[in-house]
């Protein structure tokens, strides 16, 4: 994976990893876009946390500022970031996926052979 992207991976981790962050984001997919003051009143956050989650997550891409009337910012949800995320994830585990069928493969064998071969004696 490029570097850049890693960055993003990162980022973009760092900021699932809050729960308040992922009420957030959860929030904004569900029911679309939404100032800090509306997520406010749908989320037990205060809306300063909100805003401070917002600033977080507008830095990793996640979501987008979008000026309105009479100075209200509505958050938007962005998945390219998510996307790059989940591609580190997926080669991440096509890394694994080779070794662990591996390891499951020879743990059975061992499993069977020899337990087989005890039964089988009187």
């Amino acid at each position: 994976m490029p570097p850049d992207n890693e960055a993003i991976a990162e980022q973009v981790f760092v900021a699932l990893a809050d729960p308040s962050r992922r009420a957030i984001l959860g929030a904004l997919a569900a029911e679309g876009p939404a100032t800090a003051t509306d997520l406010a009143g749908r989320l037990p956050i205060t809306r300063q946390a909100i805003a401070k989650h917002l600033a977080l997550l507008a830095e990793a891409g996640l979501v987008t500022a979008q000026p309105g009337e009479r100075r209200r910012v509505r958050y938007r949800l962005r998945s390219a970031p998510m996307q790059v995320a989940q591609q580190f994830l997926a080669a991440l585990a096509r890394d694994w996926d080779g070794p662990l069928g591996a390891l499951k493969d020879h743990l059975d064998r061992s499993a069977s052979g020899p337990a087989a071969t005890d039964a089988a004696k009187p």
